[in-house]
């Protein structure tokens, strides 16, 4: 753990990564390149799907962003890069181990949760390593988009550097704590851990009912407060079969508050020294409630970009915030 001494502890905090390799390591590198003291993520570490790449007479197949795709050997890393920038997932098939999976729903699931833990676990493993001696922990939690399954390899980890911060109380540095909540509430996607109001506010304050002294505490909560600015987000409807849709009237689309109402409330009982969101990818910002500001940092994972906060903590007081891009 390191320790403040007489200078404010830095922390920089991303969410909604969901898979993507480079941005997962712009992540990594964003202590040293920014002069932070820990590395903090707010939920969704999973990507969102996988794209089979079928070998056929030694030439590649897939199907990728509406285009079919044919290549060689000599073409697979340009591909697979391509694939792993908005953080999907790739698998090579022969013709007919792909037949028989292709219309196999669990068979599927089964891959893609694989697929999904490894590359968790190469994430972990390379944070570990990068991490090594620097003094920086990279504390990591699931979000609403993140299988269970998967998260077991984040809950398994005994490293040093990298820890699982869902569920108990760390400290940050002599002075500071912090909590971690990654639940969401039900969203039109029905992602694995959605849950309701009512679990959400006893989840927090479970959490919070460890703290030594609440004002001195960082809360991580995935889902950020109900109807604030860094919650706002289209409202969309679901389809039998299809995607969800966003509504639109009068040719204009219709936003909503995507946050929750627990949040809120939780953030403005206990006061905590911050409060940092992630979920609503569209709402980067900040938004005070009460004493409390709390923080969104937005994301663009999808184009490998990085999004993130730079706060800065010292003697329980939010001395400096910046907001990143890059």
């Amino acid at each position: 753990m390191f320790r403040s001494k007489g200078r404010p502890t830095r922390l920089f905090f991303a969410a909604d990564l969901h898979g993507s390799q480079p941005t997962f390591r712009k992540f990594l590198g964003a202590a040293a390149f920014y002069g932070c003291d820990a590395l903090v993520f707010g939920g969704d570490l999973m990507g969102k799907a996988l794209v089979p790449i079928v070998r056929s007479n030694g030439v590649f197949h897939a199907h990728f962003q509406d285009r079919d795709h044919e290549f060689e050997k000599d073409g697979m890393d340009a591909f697979t890069r391509s694939v792993e920038l908005p953080g999907f997932y790739w698998h090579v098939f022969e013709p007919d181990e792909y037949e028989a999976v292709k219309d196999d729903e669990l068979a599927r699931l089964g891959l893609f949760q694989r697929l999904a833990s490894e590359r968790l676990t190469e994430w972990i493993s390379l944070a570990e390593d990068r991490l090594a001696g620097s003094g920086v922990r990279m504390y990591l939690t699931g979000g609403n988009d993140d299988e269970p399954a998967m998260l077991e390899v984040l809950q398994r980890h005994a490293g040093a550097n990298v820890i699982a911060c869902e569920n108990r109380v760390v400290e940050l540095d002599d002075e500071h704590t912090m909590v971690t909540v990654g639940l969401s509430t039900v969203t039109p996607w029905d992602t694995p851990r959605e849950a309701s109001e009512e679990v959400i506010a006893k989840a927090i304050d479970r959490s919070a009912e460890n703290v030594p002294d609440v004002g001195r505490c960082v809360f991580n909560l995935h889902c950020p407060p109900k109807d604030t600015p860094i919650d706002t987000c289209l409202k969309l409807e679901k389809v039998t079969g299809e995607l969800p849709k966003p509504i639109r009237v009068a040719g204009r689309f219709l936003t909503t508050g995507g946050g929750s109402v627990a949040v809120r409330e939780a953030v403005g009982r206990y006061q905590p020294l911050v409060a940092l969101h992630g979920h609503i990818h569209e709402s980067a910002g900040r938004f005070r409630l009460g004493r409390t500001q709390c923080f969104n940092p937005g994301s663009e994972y999808v184009q490998g970009t990085l999004n993130g906060w730079i706060v800065a903590l010292k003697g329980g007081e939010l001395t400096g915030y910046q907001h990143t891009s890059g």
